[in-house]
């Protein structure tokens, strides 16, 4: 294949769908979760899910990492903006996350300085065009986006910026399936692990899923014939009686990873004893903050924060459809009082979020079409 439009072809998809019924165990009913949220877009903007069987379900995971971080951290981003000389960068999926008194949006029309950037060395360009203001990237992402953050504090220390710093929000992606696993809430049979996140650290931190749980796991791509494959992959090692971690996304992911940028990521950031995620708790290593050596571009020890947990509204159940216990049209106020244009949760806001998925391509019920059932 060399072409989008070949892993857009409904008639292999529909080939796929075929085999991949004809592996269903009648009377069986198959669980797998999509850990990824770019996953959980393409699934339901290509109609994904009426491609396959009704005993098959697909569940959807944490791999939003703007719909994990808590409401305390986006509160603590507001403080750091609110002091004086501060002018704080974010990507733009970060501009509309609610917080305990508003987004950074609303922020910014009560007097912060919040500006959107594309990438943190955009950050660094605004720092040497502003040397008079203390300028704060928020960064966050899964081990996808830490390199670009570890490769900017590396050329932040070479020219010696000192009007630069970091508030470090990266977490990483295998105790969030962990803590998934060890959660009496959710049975899986089966995980499509995360494509962008594998393009950094390889499959090979997955084998313990298989190993210790007893639960298969393919890396996927991002196209619908990817994730159909993926599937079928997975239902294959189950009808065999199999139980292995296998790479379906070859042509992007390499089985150990990218070793230049994990280098650069443990050079310039460690785990933190324990970080809170939105829905799943307070987890252990779960995420990274800055090396003592790049303690002067570490906006939490330059900064005093509040550091205040904060509750997430009584009527979002967003922690809930980051664990895969709830499918977003399932929750009390979606689609209703919780819009993209008027969001309650995180899920609702970000481009990855599973209720944004939902809302955009109309999902609003459990109702599917029956294309498996018409090859």
């Amino acid at each position: 294949m060399r072409f989008v439009d070949e892993y857009r072809d409904a008639e292999k998809a529909r080939a796929l769908s075929a085999k991949i019924a004809d592996l269903c165990e009648p009377g069986r009913q198959y669980k797998f979760m999509e850990v990824c949220g770019g996953h959980t877009h393409t699934i339901y903007k290509h109609g994904l899910e009426d491609y396959l069987p009704e005993n098959i379900e697909l569940v959807h995971g944490p791999g939003c990492p703007v719909c994990v971080i808590p409401m305390g951290r986006i509160d603590d981003s507001i403080h750091i903006a609110r002091q004086p000389g501060v002018l704080m960068t974010s990507f733009g999926d970060m501009m509309r996350v609610p917080g305990s008194n508003g987004s950074f949006f609303d922020s910014n029309a009560e007097g912060t300085n919040i500006r959107m950037v594309y990438s943190p060395l955009d950050s660094l360009k605004i720092a040497r065009q502003n040397p008079d203001q203390q300028v704060v990237f928020m960064a966050i992402g899964f081990e996808t986006t830490a390199p670009s953050t570890a490769m900017t504090l590396l050329r932040a220390e070479a020219e010696g910026l000192r009007n630069f710093s970091v508030f470090c929000n990266h977490v990483t992606i295998i105790p969030a399936i962990k803590a998934i696993l060890d959660s009496p809430d959710l049975r899986l049979d089966g995980f499509l692990g995360p494509g962008h996140v594998s393009t950094v650290i390889g499959c090979r931190p997955y084998e313990f899923i298989a190993r210790d749980y007893g639960k298969p796991l393919v890396v996927a791509g991002f196209e619908p014939l990817d994730l159909l494959q993926s599937i079928y992959m997975l239902m294959l090692q189950l009808t065999e009686g199999r139980c292995e971690v296998e790479n379906q996304y070859r042509r992007v992911v390499p089985w150990d990873g990218n070793p230049v940028a994990l280098r650069t990521i443990n050079e310039t950031m460690e785990l933190r004893p324990y970080f809170e995620w939105r829905g799943l708790g307070f987890i252990s290593h779960s995420a990274t903050r800055l090396r003592e050596r790049y303690a002067d571009f570490d906006a939490e020890r330059r900064f005093e924060l509040p550091g205040i947990r904060v509750a997430d509204p009584k009527a979002c159940q967003c922690g809930e459809v980051l664990k895969g216990v709830l499918k977003p049209w399932e929750c009390k106020v979606f689609g209703t009082a919780c819009t993209p244009e008027t969001p309650i949760g995180t899920c609702m806001v970000s481009p990855e979020g599973a209720c944004a998925a939902y809302y955009n391509f109309g999902r609003f019920s459990r109702e599917r079409v029956k294309e498996a059932s018409r090859v």
